[in-house]
């Protein structure tokens, strides 16, 4: 898959730093940031010992990198934009290890939160900033194609490796190496930016942030984030329920109207014009949606059906990666081929069929007998979409947009996933409450029956997030084109054009 870019080890024939370098670093980067999502979930109960939480604060723990995230994704793509991808790339890498390392050092549960929450701002400007620059680096077409492979494959597989990493640093060192492993990555991946990334300046002629605009959408998107993280817990129709939602609506409602007013908008609405980046957000939405109870569900039923320990269950997700790493490798000469349409239109129908296997999970199953099976077969069918909609939501957009593309693909990517785990989460609650009270049993239910409802439960929410990939596979076939390779502004090599 790498052959592409091994043309020389320090210089292509075009004069630049080798192209394969330059995909590690900036995977290496995005690795980091995905890893912090799942990594710290393993360590939650040594976090909540040392400092005395409560299961209300600790979740924050999670809650807030994942916020701030996914509540300032679109500043970070348009300032990468608007100040220079390197620029930005290196300032987000450089906050968010010393967080990671302030994190490690954190004395209480606040200041662990609060500084999670400052590693989950600079994960928003990184990880645009990155693939904006893995865009502009790689030719339209089979270069950029193997590259978005690789980038996909790291999306995917990095939570599932953020299990099984959290879990050994948890029981062998302590619950702060968690955050401590993320200082060397950091620091080399700063130093290898000054070496290797070119300079990446801004080609816009201003740069004009959008203020009130970036108001208006970061405060809309962490507040949608926020309510769709907590309804679960206080009532889809509770009051604080309906206040949240409605605050996020008005603000995002205003976002849009400022960006059709603003002359230099954070989010130029006429960027929806490219079909395909449209429709490839959308299918990625519905993707993420059903990816994030994976994680969640599996992880329960693993250890607190199967008493599996921490580390068993990390190392039981490793099956995930490994099938999309190999997936990955494939999928660029299938596009070769085929290209991205049908591959999109299929590889969703894998994860659903994978999420529709494991809502049969049975109380006294195995992992290999029951579980694995439907890893498999959905890891596949990731790997494909990853790579897919990565290639399609950013193929034919210009330079000067990449940074704001690259965000609006990873807003679709947080905002799906806390959809989704939101919506599942409650319908597996509901659905083991309800298993109980049909039962009519007097007193508390034994340990076989709570099993059981609970068990019950994810079936209910594997069943609901089997649907999801159905839903994306029909966007693919509706709202996606195929492209051929026209004119490239990156590089002076084609872009597509619809056939």
């Amino acid at each position: 898959m790498l052959k592409i870019f091994k043309r020389n080890l320090n210089k292509d024939e075009r004069g630049e730093t080798n192209h394969w370098l330059i995909l590690v670093l900036l995977a290496l980067a995005q690795f980091m940031v995905v890893l912090d999502v799942s990594i710290v979930n393993v360590a939650l109960p040594s976090i909540q010992t040392a400092f005395h939480m409560t299961p209300t604060s600790l979740q924050w723990i999670v809650t807030a990198y994942t916020l701030f995230f996914g509540g300032f994704l679109l500043l970070g793509g348009r300032a990468a934009d608007l100040f220079g991808r390197r620029k930005i790339f290196m300032l987000g890498t450089i906050v968010f290890t010393l967080a990671s390392l302030a994190a490690g050092l954190a004395q209480s549960g606040g200041m662990l939160i609060v500084f999670r929450s400052i590693q989950g701002l600079a994960a928003a400007f990184m990880s645009p900033a990155a693939l904006s620059i893995v865009l502009v680096t790689y030719r339209e077409g089979h270069e950029r194609n193997v590259a978005l492979s690789v980038w996909g494959a790291v999306a995917a597989g990095g939570a599932a490796v953020g299990v099984l990493l959290g879990g050994v640093l948890t029981q062998y060192l302590d619950w702060r190496w968690n955050f401590f492993v993320n200082v060397p990555i950091g620091i080399l991946v700063v130093v290898a930016s000054m070496r290797l990334l070119g300079r990446h300046e801004s080609t816009l002629e201003h740069n004009n942030l959008d203020l009130p605009g970036a108001i208006l959408g970061t405060g809309g998107l962490m507040t949608l984030v926020y309510a769709l993280v907590k309804a679960p817990t206080y009532g889809w129709t509770s009051a604080h329920s309906i206040i949240f939602f409605s605050i996020a609506i008005v603000a995002l409602f205003a976002f849009i109207a400022n960006e059709a007013r603003a002359r230099y908008p954070l989010m130029p609405l006429n960027i929806f014009k490219i079909r395909n980046l449209s429709g490839a957000n959308l299918l990625q939405l519905f993707v993420t949606a059903g990816l994030f109870s994976v994680f969640f569900f599996t992880t329960l039923y693993l250890q607190q059906i199967l008493g599996y320990s921490a580390i068993k269950t990390g190392v039981s997700f490793l099956v995930i990666p490994v099938v999309i790493a190999i997936t990955a490798t494939t999928v660029p000469r299938l596009i070769q081929k085929v290209g991205y349409r049908p591959i999109l239109m299929i590889a969703p129908l894998f994860i659903s069929t994978g999420l529709f296997w494991m809502s049969h999970i049975p109380v006294n199953g195995t992992f290999w007998g029951n579980v694995a099976p439907g890893m498999i077969v959905m890891a596949l069918g990731l790997g494909g979409s990853f790579v897919s909609v990565s290639i399609a939501a950013t193929s034919g957009v210009p330079q000067d947009e990449a940074g704001l593309a690259s965000g609006i693909l990873n807003t679709a990517q947080q905002v799906g996933g806390s959809i989704g785990l939101a919506i599942l989460t409650g319908v597996a609650t509901s659905a083991t409450a309800r298993y109980i009270t049909d039962l009519h049993l007097a007193g508390h239910p034994s340990q076989q029956v709570m099993a059981a409802a609970t068990v019950h439960g994810f079936h209910d929410g594997f069943l609901i997030a089997s649907t999801f990939g159905i839903i994306a596979s029909l966007v693919a076939t509706f709202v996606i084109r195929e492209q051929r390779a026209v004119h490239d502004p990156s590089h002076g090599e084609p872009v597509p054009a619809m056939r």
